[in-house]
């Protein structure tokens, strides 16, 4: 009967059943709460080191740097650090930390990552304050994120909460430009899953409307290809029997019928990039296409690149399958063919585990004076490294890092007092979660 429940009536339970909220902040909340602000100036001077340091995913010494510069943070706290190479993916590697606690509280995965989209060509290199703001590559993303992280660690460490907290930390290289093949660039992440019961990713906060939000579902990120080959010849001849309708016409026929009748909800489909004539070819990274042709020809190839969002396997599933069968109605004259990148992202599910995990951080908004966080619309985030663990996970959250703006362009600014905000939330919980049982 439970599987008709709604998922907040199974969040509810499950809260409830297993983590009922204490009215008041303990004396060791209490002094998570003081750690995090007296320590303020710290944790921004190691935010600041961290954005200085450049490390664009395709920067392999960048992003060492930046991964010994979280060991330094990390060992002092008791966790034993690994750095995993990823030369073989074109990239540079993870940092893989363990702490070991008494073995009797959830076991928590902490998830963010090292790279940033700016790679040392970028203009935009250098942390700059403006106030309660800071602008610099990383500064929300993701490097903002680990720094809630760190502060949220010390401030259990300092209430003696850490001790006994079974965590491990993934801080991935290529989180922005994901090395191939992707099942080794992620392999040591999905074993961190599989060993965990809750995931916490340290990526941004949202704030909507003014109100901070909670993320227990991300939609999945993966790639498709539309092909089109079709007779050639004489402009004049085009849309007759002999001639057909070219390239062109069969590659805008699909494109058209897949914004027609594949409207599904939280379902996108973008695409990114176009192209037709009597050639057109794609690189080896297929993000530049060179396309030739003339007026008075009749297009011979066209392709498109695009991309498919979706929130579960089977809404994946479902499109495809009609994605296929509407490339297979080609006009006369062509033929067209389509494929799908097994690159991509998963989607990381809605579960009652999730919500009951949300349940839990409104428990610690409460116990704050803070506003309970709604769940937020996977539909307005993209995708992220939870989503690899979040089936074999209890249940999962997003969006434990600071607020910011402009990610992802120069001018990406991290909003401080959501430093403070985030990692407060974060130690307490953490620490809640360390205390319950398995």
């Amino acid at each position: 009967m439970s599987r008709f429940f709604p998922l907040a009536a199974l969040a509810a339970l499950a809260l409830s059943a297993t983590a009922p909220a204490p009215a008041a902040l303990s004396p060791a909340e209490a002094r998570m709460i003081a750690t995090v602000d007296a320590e303020q100036a710290r944790t921004l001077a190691m935010l600041e080191t961290w954005v200085n340091q450049n490390s664009g995913s395709l920067n392999i010494e960048g992003v060492t740097k930046v991964g010994a510069m979280l060991r330094a943070e990390l060992e002092p706290l008791g966790f034993a650090v690994d750095w995993v190479d990823m030369r073989a993916t074109g990239r540079a590697g993870h940092i893989v930390a363990t702490h070991k606690g008494n073995g009797r509280g959830k076991r928590m995965l902490l998830i963010g990552h090292l790279d940033t989209v700016f790679e040392p060509d970028s203009p935009f290199q250098r942390w700059v304050r403006k106030g309660n703001w800071a602008e610099g590559p990383g500064a929300g993303d993701d490097k903002g994120g680990m720094a809630v992280m760190v502060a949220a660690l010390r401030a259990m460490r300092a209430a003696g909460t850490l001790k006994d907290a079974d965590i491990m930390v993934v801080l991935t290289g290529d989180e922005e430009d994901s090395g191939n093949p992707i099942e080794v660039a992620r392999r040591d992440l999905i074993a961190a899953g599989q060993w965990a019961d809750v995931a916490l990713d340290y990526e941004g906060l949202v704030v909507d409307e003014g109100k901070d939000m909670g993320s227990v579902a991300r939609r999945s990120s993966g790639s498709w290809t539309v092909t089109v080959k079709a007779k050639t010849g004489h402009s004049s001849g085009v849309f007759s029997p002999a001639s057909g309708y070219g390239a062109n016409y069969e590659l805008a026929r699909i494109l058209d019928e897949f914004r027609r009748e594949l409207r599904d909800d939280k379902l996108t489909y973008n695409v990114g990039l176009i192209g037709g004539g009597t050639s057109a070819v794609l690189d080896e990274g297929r993000i530049r296409l060179n396309a030739t042709g003339k007026t008075n020809i009749i297009a011979e190839t066209a392709v498109a690149r695009g991309d498919l969002r979706a929130i579960d396997q089977a809404q994946i599933d479902r499109t495809q399958a009609r994605m296929r069968a509407i490339v297979a109605k080609s006009l006369p004259g062509a033929t067209a063919s389509i494929t799908f990148d097994t690159d991509g992202y998963p989607p990381m599910a809605e579960k009652p585990g999730s919500h009951a995990l949300l349940a839990r951080l409104n428990a610690v908004n409460r116990d704050l004076g803070l506003p309970a966080m709604a769940a937020l619309d996977p539909v307005k985030r993209g995708a992220a490294d939870i989503s690899f663990v979040a089936r074999d996970v209890e249940g999962g959250i997003n969006g434990l890092g600071p607020a910011s703006t402009g990610d992802h362009a120069p001018g990406e600014a991290v909003d401080i007092p959501s430093i403070w905000r985030q990692a407060k939330r974060a130690a307490i919980l953490m620490s809640r979660l360390a205390s319950e049982p398995r």
